[in-house]
């Protein structure tokens, strides 16, 4: 597994990664993980039965050129101390199979053509053509990658330093990415789509898979924070992007509204003075799936094509319905009218009628969550993990077939 981050960093990745990891031990696979050193040095040397390998980075030892201190990042490019770090492990380990995870790969790339391992891609997002992996530009879905138009929009969204690299770095090594990923594992339908997947590449969509939530310490006195009378949750960082202003403006439409429980990092201040709206921050895992199962449904807003919607799936495997945004990947999770219900993004109006729908029917809360339970259920480890190994196998022969 080549992933830019791992615990004690939490995030839909680093899970995916995780749990994906500890299915394969189980099923008997050998697995060892690389992944960027993170600020502190606590990357723990094992994870779910998988050795941990840290890689250094060179773009950290410029500081000006990242903002985020609880996480370090790869750039679209090869990193030069990620790359030989990185040798070093393969020298080492002697994998039949690299599976990376987004733009961690680039520093990969420089060891393929000598490497005989295969090549598996996991895309996540839109990184392998949008340098700001949202595939969004001026409040809509980008239609598309070109020069000068990523440019502006990486630098609006990175600062002219970085966006510079990041859409110089993004757009010059697709091509090459391209030539050397054995087998792509888009996690929808949606960034098969998007990611515009050629036909003359071998791609399967995986979705990312749930198994049995955890359970939380029931005496952190976090938990205290939570409204004692029944509230709606959103899960996940509060941005723009993923809708918490336009859930904020739906949501003050309401009369007589339970309260808004926001649990996430949030980058929206104003979001914290607003009535009846309580901004928890970043929870552990455990405990924001605690704040799920105490809650009336959880909703899902976003404003971009969503490649996935993790925070959908944990709120089906927990019961409850959802109101989300009819876009990207939600739509492989959510079934509307069955599971939850779908509202077109941007539809303030629609969001307010759903959540006041199911504010007031407890019977049709109850009907939807219990579906979704068990659609849940077909994202199981069981039915998922196989497709992995065959998208690993058919890497494998593929990789073979090139070197003979």
């Amino acid at each position: 597994m080549l992933a830019q981050s791992v615990t004690p960093v939490v995030g839909g990745e680093e899970r995916v990664v995780e749990d994906l990891s500890r299915e394969l031990v189980a099923r008997g696979h050998e697995v060892s993980i690389a992944t960027l050193q993170q600020p502190g040095g606590v990357t723990p040397e094992e994870i779910a039965g998988a050795r941990v390998h840290t890689l250094r980075s060179t773009s950290y030892r410029i500081t000006q050129t990242h903002q985020d201190t609880e996480r370090r990042h790869a750039p679209p490019a090869p990193d030069p101390e990620t790359v030989i770090d990185l040798q070093r492990v393969l020298r080492r380990e002697r994998p039949q199979l690299v599976h990376a995870h987004n733009w961690i790969v680039h520093s990969y790339l420089p060891l393929a053509r000598s490497s005989h391992s295969a090549l598996a891609l996991s895309l996540h997002d839109y990184g392998l053509i949008c340098a700001t992996k949202r595939l969004r530009r001026h409040d809509e879905v980008c239609s598309g990658p070109a020069p000068v138009k990523c440019q502006v929009c990486a630098s609006e969204h990175y600062g002219p330093t970085k966006g510079l690299v990041a859409a110089f770095g993004t757009r010059s090594n697709e091509s090459r990415l391209r030539r050397h990923v054995d087998v792509f594992l888009p996690v929808s339908s949606t960034v098969e789509q998007l990611c515009r997947i050629r036909g003359d590449e071998v791609s399967q969509v995986i979705p990312n898979f749930i198994g049995e939530l955890p359970q939380p310490d029931l005496d952190d006195p976090r938990l205290g924070q939570l409204p004692e009378e029944p509230f709606i949750l959103f899960f996940g960082d509060a941005t723009v992007d993923k809708g918490a202003w336009h859930l904020a403006d739906a949501y003050s439409r309401l009369e007589g509204a339970p309260p808004l429980v926001l649990v996430g990092r949030c980058y929206i201040d104003e979001l914290r003075e607003r009535p009846n709206v309580f901004a928890m921050g970043a929870w552990p895992h455990q405990l924001a799936i605690e704040a799920l199962r105490r809650s009336l449904f959880s909703v899902a807003p976003s404003l971009w094509p969503e490649p996935f919607g993790l925070v959908a799936l944990e709120a089906a495997a927990a019961g409850k319905a959802i109101v989300a945004s009819d876009i990207g990947g939600l739509r492989d999770i959510v079934v509307d009218g069955e599971t939850g219900l779908m509202v077109p993004p941007e539809d303030r109006a629609g969001l307010s009628a759903a959540m006041q729908r199911l504010i007031s029917d407890a019977e049709l809360r109850n009907r939807l969550g219990a579906a979704a339970r068990q659609r849940a259920a077909t994202f199981s480890p069981e039915s998922i993990v196989p497709q992995f190994e065959r998208a690993y196998e058919a890497a494998v022969a593929n990789r073979r077939a090139s070197n003979k």
